[in-house]
């Protein structure tokens, strides 16, 4: 038996990308898992694929972040599902153009700061009275290399990373002496539907963030998260920053030609 074995995993923005592989490498270990996001068809796709992996359980839920009544019922949902919430990995976040301040889209701004902040901030705030009451769990926030360096074009999603580390931080010093452990895995360039959303789903656009390089995909960052998660209880990672062995920052990046 693994060290995460039956545990209960709640999964947000699980329908692509890093919180979709991030569900499947929870269920290679056997765990019973919650599955989040707006797509609910994604989802409910997924599901047969989790069990087929190993997972004990598979629980589909439709779920926005950005709203508080609903971080609340998802996580009463999952706790009546599959019992006290032992890891939640807040991966639910997206980006929004590169433009520069000056020529800020209000929604844009809106979107990444109600999703990446407020969205991280609900869910944590709703599962921490389930941990509490079991004096045990484990907070697993998405962050990135944004959050430690910012650059132009990338202000207000760096500015979302900055917090999410700095909540992060917060928060582990608010739970000290909980048993609650709280992580943050901060990846550079990975390959997902990532920049799709940030270029409005332009691929002509997208293709070139990863040009002439080879990026992270969502199985490297979900085997950081899984690596986290499966530590002896009285160990906590605080942070894991992961990039490609061609990006040095993020905006150095080694490309061929």
């Amino acid at each position: 038996m693994g060290e995460l074995t039956g545990k209960a995993v709640f999964i947000t923005g699980a329908s692509s990308g890093i919180g979709r592989a991030t569900a499947l490498a929870f269920a290679r270990e056997g765990c019973r898992i919650a599955v989040a996001a707006r797509r609910m068809e994604r989802l409910e796709a997924l599901a047969p694929e989790l069990l087929e992996a190993g997972a004990a359980e598979a629980f589909p839920l439709r779920l926005d972040v950005r709203y508080p009544d609903q971080a609340c019922a998802a996580v009463r949902a999952v706790d009546e599902r599959l019992g006290a919430i032992d890891i939640l990995v807040n991966d639910a976040g997206l980006a929004r153009g590169l433009r520069p301040i000056e020529e800020g889209d209000e929604g844009e701004w809106r979107e990444m700061v109600e999703t990446n902040v407020m969205g991280l901030l609900w869910m944590t705030r709703a599962a921490i009275p389930v941990m509490k009451r079991e004096g045990r769990g484990h907070i697993i926030n998405l962050g990135s290399v944004a959050g430690h360096e910012s650059y132009p074009g990338g202000s207000v999603y760096a500015g979302t990373k900055h917090a999410e580390r700095a909540i992060t931080v917060a928060l582990r010093h608010e739970l000290l002496g909980s048993s609650i452990r709280v992580s943050s895995v901060d990846p550079g360039l990975v390959e997902t539907e990532f920049s799709l959303v940030r270029f409005d789903g332009d691929p002509d656009r997208a293709a070139t963030t990863y040009r002439g390089m080879r990026p992270l995909t969502g199985d490297d960052v979900a085997s950081c998260i899984v690596f986290v998660a499966s530590r002896p209880p009285n160990v906590n990672i605080d942070e894991i920053i992961v990039k490609p062995v061609a990006q040095a920052g993020s905006t150095s990046v080694f490309r061929e030609e």
